[in-house]
């Protein structure tokens, strides 16, 4: 249903309302499913009208839908069921248990158990937690409040518990506006018109005397209406709006989704949208709808005598905005004088100017070449021609279209917002990443992101290393551009695609919050306005037109078109915005420029000729400077006088900084279309809906992905020293902290989890017994994630209550623990040599309980794309594919000849790969769960194929880490064919006890049986630092008889350089290096020789072609 649609029902409910059609008006809310009334919900529960609470209720869930929808029916039913026993109607409660109460069982089947007991009971109050049960009356109040808080967190509810905020009889309102237009058009209209039929359009019969005065707007009073209207009661607007302007003007606009707006009907109206939670008192805050009736284009031959007709000034309830004051300026502001006219040497397709350095230039080619220019110099400081950097990487179907078709050119170039990265988006579905290693060299990594649109209709969010974090898809036709931006702490893409339609999206996939069409409904580009307050698109229709406007984000309605645009264009006008003052765009072989605040042309230049005819353009961050494509493969400096002055300064020695100044590096994404680039600034938290965009490049990908590892600046600056292996011998050579009461020295930590946010850990003990530390937002941590720096509290629910698993007749020598958390990080699933429990993360409850043994569970692992899938490895060997909501093993994989020790998803690859105390991996369909392939781990000469295999996918989803006790090995997942492998020798010759990936897969940290740990680069196998064991030991368990040493390690899920261990005397410790490193070593030379007359330690690798290692 159209937007449109969805309003005018809510016209219609009010309307029903207003009647007192007080039976239809809950009809139509139910079978719309578009406004779910509490007021009437509440009184229904409240006289004990459980059909018709049910029956309501199902308009908008369905018991099976989520975890909040269950809890509501089942309080519903739970109630009906103690008001039955509560009246001694046993039969009734047993009909009610069987029918409405059995459908839990699956879910919880120890609660149904405890349920059905109470039939046995004189009174089920002598249940000790039913014994504060008071009278019916009060149950059901107190129910009600749970109720509601279940129904307000329901994502299904988010956006249908506030009527929008309407002006009394709207709808009586729009039909009178409506009649009065109709009126108009009248030939001969008569001062007092007779209006006896909304059925057919209104006309006055020819008058017989002169001609009729000029008619006035007809009253109200034309439609029929009542003395006195009922109040809307539960339909009630919103209270008043605040007068002053939001300054977060997108909420508005998002929590408005459902407005219209085009050139040819400005429609608007309000409606609420499903928000994420923690954004609901932004989204939601209530906004006054604007009442102006729009003018509706009847495109017939009256419609221009019905435009002459009305009357000017603005009608009562007419919208108007006030022009924003600006400083002074004058056409001396605009960078109209040409300061120079460059050669390309191929058509120039995109242009943008470095953040901070304002003379230099980033240029992309139609022939697919990037080039760097210092404008004061008018000199190439660096040219790259298009290269594929690894055709091997690449999937087959990229390899034939890159060779059969046409020449690949740049589509979109763009600066990060520090300036530290270059992004490339080519037309063959393909983007480079590159570092810029300028002046200033890197005090940090800042965390990539890049998003990508085009062909396939999607907008999909990938990490740096190429690893798909968000799809976003609604769009129907191909994705022309996409704007990022933030406000406040809502962060958001708009995109358009060429159908013309403009949708917005959150991180957080649940789909579009707006749906609106675009001037011209075909090609459009938006940017805001430097300063973020100000949303500008521009774009063309199919039939040539252009069309320049601003967006009133507090309505999603177009705010004002500006003039100036020849009536047919050939291509797609480009446009820019500068200094929150001015817009330009590119037509007619001219450059065209405009005030914000004022709809007509300011001026134009042809900058003395040769301009493309509809020329590509871009401003410097200044606005000094203004970059115009030619036609002769080329492009012309514009400038105003300080721009000139800028042009003529040459700063030596940032010059000779820049003369090399871009690396190669991060990613490659071969996708479909062509793409774009847009840069923004943000961070997030991995838990939350929103991903930080640094780098933001539109492109799609839906034929492949092939990704090449980021060579960063710091490497760059690394490769000119001499290389030499860091060892962290000191605890003050780095940061750690030690986890606090941490008293159980009797259990050894033998899982160790970072909560998905990065604000927490949690830990399992070889007892069965779980522990979570969190950090806290204060001063000294402002960003509330774990940190060495900050000591983390432990914690407990106000019950008490202790994470324990079912150890019931277990030896505890010999389980194997196994644990596995929620995306969400609401849930965790763990077992410890009995049946698996599920806890809540926040009461630590025991939800539910499965797979008792025999056999015993030995690994967990959520499948990527359902949560009620678990995979399930097994004591016996056995594989089972769990689905937790039917309480069902769907599938048993048998492949292994001893227990289960690892299990690993990629969802690129489509499968799931099972390593086992065997030594074997094996390699599983996820579609059919059919076995594609086993193969043994390679083992070093004389050792027996027994021990813990583990396995870890890469972030590319194509590497897989394999770890044994007696080497690491890297595989490529796909042939399943060994390309690394190191084996623990020198200074770490200990048997491996752990081993992870960091979380951008760039380092792997080790742990050995001797309490050393190793830093590894992920790509070469190559050790570049070691942490001795006085780091993560304290001095009674250096001097202990026994060994202590890390028997797991985790990395953190947000800071590649910082990561966890639990050791075998059970305390847990956080390690991350000194603040003035930043980091673990650096990358070991390819060619890793005798260094200083020694070998370096343990900087061995193999590929698979040979098992011997080599220097």
């Amino acid at each position: 249903m159209t937007s449109l649609s969805r309003e005018l029902v809510f016209l219609i409910l009010q309307f029903l309302d207003e009647e007192k059609f007080k039976e239809s008006v809950h009809k139509l809310e139910k079978e719309s499913g578009f406004y779910f009334n509490m007021k009437y919900f509440e009184e229904k529960v409240q006289a004990g009208e459980w059909e018709e609470v049910e029956k309501y209720l199902s308009g908008f869930t369905k018991v099976d839908d989520n975890r909040y929808s269950m809890k509501i029916f089942f309080e519903i039913r739970k109630q009906k069921y103690l008001e039955a026993l509560d009246r001694q109607d046993k039969p009734k409660a047993v009909e009610i248990l069987v029918g409405d109460l059995k459908v839990f069982s699956t879910f919880n089947e120890e609660l149904y158990k405890e349920i059905t007991q109470l039939l046995i009971l004189n009174n089920f109050r002598e249940n000790e937690q039913l014994s504060k049960y008071g009278d019916t009356k009060t149950a059901r109040s107190i129910m009600l409040i749970e109720l509601k808080k279940l129904i307000e967190a329901n994502p299904l509810f988010r956006d249908k518990l506030a009527f929008p905020t309407l002006k009394s009889s709207r709808l009586r309102t729009l039909i009178n506006q409506s009649l009065n237009w109709q009126h108009q058009l009248c030939k001969n209209p008569r001062p007092n018109p007779d209006i006896k039929t909304l059925f057919t359009d209104h006309t006055c019969s020819p008058s017989n005397g002169p001609l009729a005065p000029t008619p006035a707007n007809l009253p109200i009073s034309a439609v029929a209406k009542p003395v006195a209207y009922t109040s809307l009661g539960v339909h009630g607007p919103f209270p008043p709006a605040v007068a002053t302007a939001n300054a977060n003007a997108l909420a508005g606009w998002m929590a408005n989704a459902s407005a219209s707006s085009s050139v040819q009907a400005a429609v608007v109206t309000t409606s609420t949208i499903p928000v994420p939670q923690n954004q609901v008192s932004i989204l939601k805050r209530p906004r006054t709808p604007p009442a102006t009736p729009g003018i509706v284009d009847y495109q017939n031959a009256d419609h221009e005598q019905l435009m002459k007709r009305i009357r000017p000034g603005h009608s009562v309830e007419e919208v108007s905005y006030p022009v924003a004051r600006q400083a002074s300026w004058s056409l001396d502001d605009l960078p109209r004088t040409v300061a120079m006219t460059l050669h390309q040497g191929s058509s120039v397709t995109s242009m943008d100017f470095h953040p901070s350095h304002h003379t230099l230039l980033l240029v992309g080619s139609n022939n697919g070449e990037i080039t760097l220019w210092e404008l004061s110099l008018r000199e190439r400081l660096v040219s790259k021609p298009f290269k594929i950097w690894d055709v091997s990487a690449c999937s087959l179907p990229f390899q034939a279209a890159a060779v059969k078709d046409a020449p690949i050119s740049v589509s979109r170039v763009a600066w990060s917002p520090d300036g530290n990265f270059v992004g490339v988006a080519f037309t063959k579905h393909l983007i480079h990443l590159y570092a810029y290693t300028g002046s200033n060299e890197l005090a940090q990594r800042i965390e990539l992101c890049i998003v990508t649109c085009g062909d396939d209709k999607l907008i999909k969010v990938w990490d740096a290393n190429g690893r798909r974090l968000f799809t976003f898809e609604g769009h129907e036709a191909p994705v022309y551009s996409i704007c990022p931006h933030h406000k406040e702490n809502i962060q958001f893409i708009f995109s358009t695609a060429i159908d013309g339609k403009i949708k917005a999206w959150l991180y957080d996939n649940m789909g579009s919050r707006v749906d609106y069409d675009a001037p011209g409904h075909w090609c459009t580009t938006m940017l805001y306005s430097a300063d973020g307050s100000r949303l500008f698109s521009c774009g063309t229709s199919k039939e040539g037109e252009s069309f320049l406007v601003e967006w009133n984000e507090s309505e999603g309605a177009i705010k004002r078109t500006y003039n100036g645009f020849r009536k047919k264009s050939a291509g797609v006008v480009q446009f820019d915005t500068t200094q929150n003052r001015f817009l330009v765009a590119g037509e007619d072989g001219q450059v065209k420029f405009w005030d914000m605040d004022n709809i007509n042309l300011l001026t134009s230049t042809d900058a003395d000729g040769g301009l493309q005819g509809l020329p590509r353009l871009k401003f410097n961050k200044e606005g000094n400077i203004l970059a115009v494509t030619t036609v002769d493969n080329g492009f012309k400096i514009l400038a105003n006088a300080t721009g000139l002055r800028s042009l003529r300064t040459i700063e030596t020695p940032a010059f000779e900084a820049l003369r090399s100044p871009i690396e190669s590096a991060a990613i490659k994404v071969s996708g479909s279309s062509t793409v774009n680039v847009n840069p923004v600034n943000c961070k997030v938290e991995r838990s939350s809906p929103v991903r930080p965009p640094p780098t933001i490049l539109n492109g799609v990908d839906p034929m492949s992905r092939s990704v090449e590892k980021s060579r960063t600046v710091e490497d760059a600056t690394d490769r000119a020293k001499p290389w030499q292996l860091s060892e962290i011998l000191d605890p003050v050579q780095c940061r750690s902290v030690t986890m606090p009461d941490n008293t159980d020295s009797f259990s050894k930590v033998v899982r160790l989890l970072y909560t998905n946010s990065a604000v927490g850990i949690l830990a399992l003990g070889s007892n069965g017994v779980q522990k979570l530390w969190k950090w806290s937002r204060n001063e000294q941590n402002p960003t509330g994630k774990a940190t060495a720096s900050v000591v983390p509290q432990r914690w407990q629910p106000n019950s008490g209550l202790l994470m324990t698993n079912d150890i019931v007749g277990v030896n505890l020598e010999e389980a194997v623990p196994c644990i596995a958390l929620s995306k969400n990080d609401s849930y965790v699933m763990s077992a410890c040599g009995g049946k698996v429990s599920l806890f809540n993360m926040m009461t630590f409850k025991v939800m539910t309980t499965f797979m008792p043994p025999p056999p015993a569970s030995t690994f967990l692992a959520f499948h990527p794309q359902d949560n009620n899938i678990i995979s399930i490895g097994m004591e016996d060997s056995t594989i089972h594919i769990y689905n937790v909501r039917v309480d069902e093993v769907k599938s048993k994989l048998k492949g292994h000849q001893r227990r289960i020790t690892g299990l690993a998803f990629s969802t690129n690859l489509n499968i799931l790969v099972s390593s086992g105390a065997d030594a074997q991996l094996c390699v599983w369909s996820i579609d059919t769960w059919e076995k594609r392939k086993a193969i043994p781990i390679q083992l070093p000469a004389g050792k027996s194929p027994v021990g813990d295999t583990r396995v870890q996918f890469h972030s590319d989803q194509l590497r897989l880490l394999v770890v044994h006790e007696t080497q690491l090995a890297i595989y490529e997942a796909s042939k399943m064919e060994r390309i690394r492998q190191w084996i623990p020798q020198d200074v770490l010759a200990a048997p491996i006890s752990y081993a992870a990936y960091s979380c951008n897969s760039q380092l792997i940290y080790a742990s050995f049986c001797d309490a050393n740990i190793g830093v590894f680069d992920a790509d070469s196998l190559r050790l570049r630092c070691r942490i001795a064991p006085s780091i993560c030991l304290s001095s009674a368990a250096l001097n202990r008889s026994q060994a202590v040493y890390p028997l797991v390690i985790a990395a953190h899920p947000l800071e590649p350089n910082q990561f966890a261990v639990g050791l075998s005397d059970g305390s847990v410790k956080v390690i991350e290096p000194s603040e003035s490193e930043g980091k673990w070593g650096s990358s070991p030379p390819t060619d890793n020789g005798i260094l200083n007359g020694k070998a370096p330690s343990s900087s061995t690798t193999s590929n698979h072609t040979a098992d011997q290692a080599q220097r």
